[in-house]
């Protein structure tokens, strides 16, 4: 999640823009584009780091398959299963949210993990599960 700080100005979301495109480009490469030098650029993004608008510098893997996962607890076993949960490591996201349900999952379990892992939780929560058929963001 990006934070946007006050003092963010149209060159630093076009750093922001740019390093969310390809974040191996180098402050000389991205200077090149905005018409800035390369220390200028790491001086900006050293700014955004230091003030959270930059959390971390991450790669996007291709998936094969992806589901939204929302989890109904039926205990107040929290720790254990927010345990069990983490032992997966096709998880990508695990949130505690508010609202009916009690979590979010982001996974990508194939389909066989997938069953084993319904399987697994079906001992601590209800659940709803999400299968994203096609990615429609450019």
């Amino acid at each position: 999640m990006m934070k946007e700080s006050a003092q963010m100005d149209e060159i630093d979301k076009e750093i922001l823009a740019i390093l969310t495109e390809n974040s191996r480009l180098s402050n000389k490469e991205i200077g090149q584009l905005i018409h800035m030098t390369g220390q200028a650029v790491g001086n900006r993004i050293t700014k955004m780091i230091e003030n959270g608008t930059i959390k971390k510098f991450t790669i996007e893997i291709n998936r094969q398959r992806t589901q939204f996962i929302r989890i109904y607890m039926d205990s107040n076993r929290f720790e254990a299963f927010e345990k069990m949960v983490n032992a997966h490591e096709e998880i990508t996201s695990f949130c505690k949210i508010s609202g009916q349900a009690c979590y979010m999952v982001t996974a990508h379990f194939t389909d066989e993990a997938l069953g084993e892992f319904i399987d697994e939780l079906a001992d601590w929560a209800r659940y709803t599960i999400e299968t994203v058929l096609s990615d429609r963001l450019d």
